[in-house]
């Protein structure tokens, strides 16, 4: 016959009941034995490295104390609460990550979480949204006191809080473009949430692990994601188009620019030098008229005459070749 006791610590310690034919000095001597032992049982206790424990008196908390071998006061008196405050923990939503076996990858189940996962996006479409919340115990005794269940409550308003995060947003934003503001927005909310609670949770981040359409719409969304980057294939050789057309357009345009601005100051000197040089001459022919106009007639003579062709001089109406100037013989030059 035997008398189990509990220990506290969720351990059980069977102690054997004497006969009584025993004597009383032997009874008692075995009931304090047993007694120490208990104590010491229910006194000694440790804490990992990543964990602190509170102690609880009578249910108050007593005191918090940190990783090794701690003492309290036996007999349930004193009571302990483990917490990893110095680990990172995280929550799944959407999908479950299942045990992972030495030298095996990590498996994940997804197919039975499409109530957390499927959402209602702005633009009315659905779309399969998964991500993990990860945290830390900051405040152990908020955490166990301030908030009943606090991780089921942290669950809720992160799923809460995504929902309203991704009904704001357009379908194609949040598989494309939007992923890094919907995980800062949710972290910062959630995280507001907990301080306002006050239930001793730090937010650390916010991570979407997998955002894609529904199986059953898959193969549609697939088809409107091929049309749109056939778009935008097209958009980026049209751009590619009018930035080699415009730049070859724009220096063609310079081109002519330059060229007609050239002739233009050609046109503007040779004008000025015939200016200058017809200023010249006529200073010249204030001075000395008829000496300026018979070297102005001659020269004139000596630059169209060897251009034409036979010369024949007329002198009242009768055409006689002057014996002394043969003009159809051009001078040859020494």
């Amino acid at each position: 016959m035997a008398i189990r006791i509990d220990t506290g610590n969720g351990t059980y310690i069977d102690v054997p009941v004497p006969s009584p034919k025993l004597a009383l000095p032997a009874l008692l001597g075995l009931v304090v034995v047993i007694l120490a032992v208990v104590a010491l049982l229910t006194a000694v206790y440790k804490v990992d490295t990543e964990e602190e424990a509170v102690v609880k008196r009578f249910g108050a908390v007593h005191r918090i104390t940190g990783p090794g071998l701690q003492f309290k006061l036996p007999f349930g008196i004193e009571q302990v609460q483990k917490l990893a405050t110095a680990r990172v923990l995280k929550e799944e939503f959407g999908f479950r990550t299942e045990a992972v076996r030495a030298r095996s990858r990590t498996q994940y189940q997804d197919k039975a979480f499409e109530d957390e996962s499927l959402m209602l996006t702005g633009d009315l479409n659905v779309i399969d949204l998964e991500w993990v919340v990860q945290y830390r115990i900051n405040d152990p005794i908020k955490f166990v006191y301030e908030v009943r269940e606090a991780t089921r409550t942290l669950r809720d308003i992160s799923e809460s809080v995504m929902r309203r995060v991704v009904g704001n947003r357009l379908g194609a934003e949040v598989l494309t473009v939007a992923r890094v503001d919907i995980q800062q927005m949710a972290r910062e909310e959630i995280q507001a949430a907990m301080d306002q609670y006050q239930a001793g949770i730090h937010i650390i981040t916010v991570e979407l692990q997998d955002v894609v359409p529904p199986s059953r719409v898959q193969p549609a969304f697939n088809e409107v994601n091929e049309a749109r980057q056939e778009l935008e294939q097209t958009i980026n050789e049209a751009q590619k188009r009018v930035n080699q057309e415009v730049p070859r357009a724009e220096g063609a345009a310079l081109r002519t620019i330059a060229a007609a601005e050239g002739y233009a100051t050609e046109r503007v000197n040779r004008a000025m030098g015939e200016t200058a040089r017809f200023r010249a001459v006529l200073e010249e022919y204030k001075d000395a008229r008829e000496v300026t106009r018979t070297r102005l007639y001659l020269e004139t003579l000596r630059d169209v005459l060897p251009r034409a062709g036979r010369v024949i001089m007329v002198q009242d109406g009768q055409m006689s070749p002057l014996p002394l100037l043969d003009l159809n013989k051009r001078e040859v030059q020494p």
